[in-house]
């Protein structure tokens, strides 16, 4: 993280849905030479399970030589976070208004230093922000207000005061950025990203990346953003190309036969968020 602040890329953190989403992430790393992030959230980790998450990772990671590492992402708990701390993941992002949209400051930043707190167990990273992030990671018809999202965005002090007094190692901006993928294009305060990139030491990361014009993330990781979250764009991918192999192969059963070309679909979206992130070439040599 400290490498993509100085050489001015952002690491993309990919959400896995399945073996077939690791797959697309790592040979999209391979292939572009970059270092990723793959993420899960609670139903991720609820359908496959912490450990098995580690190994599967690992396991593609040495297959293809890529670097890759994982971040449990929107953490519901503070139990959540430390289980994922003990099971070996790099990145944490602890987000106790994902379960309780009502929290308070005090009571986030509360579960939020405990997780700090417990983290240096491992050294993992952790991510959190002082309320709660609004959109889903889904694809919506119908368009979001940019009215009603303005008045969550951060602000310098409010982002200062939270960094200060918790201690992470990543911010989880809101400029604009929103979960999901709409009709209608998202739109970043890229001058309020200045100003909170001025007010704070640590890094920055952007949730919500799906369905973002590339040139906000051009200027994004210039001013110092250095994590993405994709997700939206992955799965809209995913299901519009299984739906059309499985329409084109109506007398074939065996769908893992199928699933190449939904690997390259979403390896495809993965690449070109890379290039994006201007995260082409940044793996460590070996």
């Amino acid at each position: 993280m400290s490498r993509a602040r100085s050489e001015h890329f952002a690491l993309g953190a990919f959400n896995l849905d399945n073996q077939e989403t690791l797959i697309a992430v790592a040979k999209a790393a391979a292939a572009k030479k970059a270092p990723v992030l793959v993420e899960v959230s609670k139903g991720e980790v609820d359908a496959m399970g912490l450990d098995n998450i580690r190994d599967m990772v690992d396991n593609y990671k040495a297959e293809y030589g890529v670097q890759m590492y994982i971040n449990l992402d929107h953490s519901p708990s503070v139990d959540d976070a430390m289980d994922g701390i003990e099971a070996g993941f790099e990145f944490i992002h602890i987000d106790i208004s994902q379960a309780n949209h009502d929290a308070t400051e005090a009571e986030i930043i509360e579960a939020t230093k405990q997780v700090v707190n417990y983290a240096k167990l491992t050294g993992a990273m952790v991510e959190s922000e002082p309320h709660y992030f609004g959109g889903a990671s889904n694809v919506f018809k119908e368009n979001f207000d940019y009215e009603e999202i303005k008045k969550t965005f951060s602000t310098p002090d409010a982002t200062k005061y939270f960094v200060d007094t918790t201690g992470i190692d990543t911010y989880a901006v809101a400029i604009g950025n929103l979960h999901g993928h709409y009709p209608g294009p998202k739109k970043l305060d890229i001058d309020l990203l200045k100003e909170i990139r001025a007010a704070v030491a640590c890094n920055i990361s952007l949730h919500g990346g799906s369905g973002t014009p590339g040139h906000y993330f051009v200027d994004a990781v210039r001013i110092g953003v250095s994590k993405v979250n994709i997700n939206s764009d992955m799965r809209l991918a995913y299901r519009n190309t299984l739906e059309k192999v499985l329409k084109d192969n109506p007398d074939e059963f065996a769908v893992v036969k199928l699933m190449g070309k939904v690997v390259e679909a979403v390896q495809e979206v993965v690449e070109s968020k890379i290039d994006m992130f201007n995260a082409a070439g940044k793996a460590k040599a070996k």
